[in-house]
């Protein structure tokens, strides 16, 4: 059985870029574009793991035909407006799914908040976002994960191999075989990409 291949990804190599409807900046922990297209625009995105604050209430992007996963890693009391109904994000660190083609306008019920959200491509991959406590163990499936500390050092072993990622930082995990993580500090955020085509 092969180790999982860790790479480590340091803060100071992220990308800052615009929402896609231009109301404020996220900054870029992990994507992955089509061959043809830019990285850091929003053509040919295949999936983005990202870090962005809500100061004001506002629309969404439109981002039909992508999954989108999104959790309140500070602040609280974030809701989106949708023509059916609430999204609840009230709760820091508790993961949210829904359609990122769906008209939606953020509501601060407490102020500003910053999140991470997880889009993809649906046609392309299949997604999840999980956070991971101390003492808590996540199985990982073949392919590509990405474990980020949000605040503060998250450390542990995956695969038999010890990780440490200091706050702000992320580390890549590829793997062929399905293996666990377990964290002995801090919290990690964990983003799964599968990709459907190979």
């Amino acid at each position: 059985m092969s180790a999982p291949r860790l790479t480590p990804l340091p803060a100071s190599g992220f990308r800052r870029t615009p929402w896609k409807n231009g109301g404020g900046v996220s900054t870029d922990i992990a994507d992955c574009y089509r061959p043809d297209a830019a990285p850091g625009s929003w053509d040919g995105v295949v999936w983005r793991l990202g870090r962005t604050q809500i100061v004001t209430p506002g629309p969404f992007s439109d981002l039909t035909g992508y999954e989108r996963l999104q959790v309140v890693i500070a602040g609280r009391g974030l809701v989106l407006v949708t023509p059916q109904g609430e999204i609840d994000l009230r709760e820091p660190l508790v993961p949210v799914r829904y359609d990122g083609g769906t008209p939606i306008v953020t509501r601060l019920e407490n102020g500003p908040v910053e999140v991470v959200n997880l889009i993809a491509d649906r046609a392309l991959c299949e997604i999840a976002l999980a956070v991971v406590k101390p003492g808590e163990l996540a199985e990982l499936r073949p392919g590509l994960h990405l474990i980020y500390a949000p605040d503060g050092t998250a450390a542990g072993d995956t695969g038999g191999q010890a990780v440490a990622i200091e706050a702000g930082d992320a580390l890549r995990i590829e793997t062929d075989q399905p293996c666990r993580l377990s964290l002995t500090a801090g919290i990690a955020l964990l983003a799964t990409i599968i990709r459907r085509d190979g």
